[in-house]
């Protein structure tokens, strides 16, 4: 599967609508990362912490609610777990993310 969605410049989906977990797949893709269950599950949970709250969820916040730390998340990540975490799932980029 190629993705056939319009991004932004960063690729991020430019419509949250044309997500799902296969797009997900590549879009981590596009960015040499192999999808696993265990961050599928990450960006599963982001999405519904954004569909409740409306807003991208602080990674303090997030890793909070996960019941990890935000180092873990940062050695599954490697660099800006959220940013990543938002863009592979369909979301807005978070603030504060440059």
């Amino acid at each position: 599967m190629t993705i056939n969605f319009p991004l932004d410049n960063e690729g991020f989906l430019l419509n949250r609508d044309d997500w799902n977990e296969q797009v997900a797949v590549e879009l981590a893709r596009t960015d040499d990362f192999e999808m696993t269950e265990q961050v599928m599950s990450l960006i599963r949970d982001a999405r519904t912490m954004y569909d409740e709250d409306g807003v991208v969820p602080p990674i303090r916040i997030f890793a909070k609610k996960q019941k990890v730390s935000t180092k873990d998340l940062y050695d599954i990540f490697k660099k800006g777990p959220m940013k990543l975490i938002c863009k592979w799932g369909g979301l807005p980029k978070p603030t504060g993310c440059v």
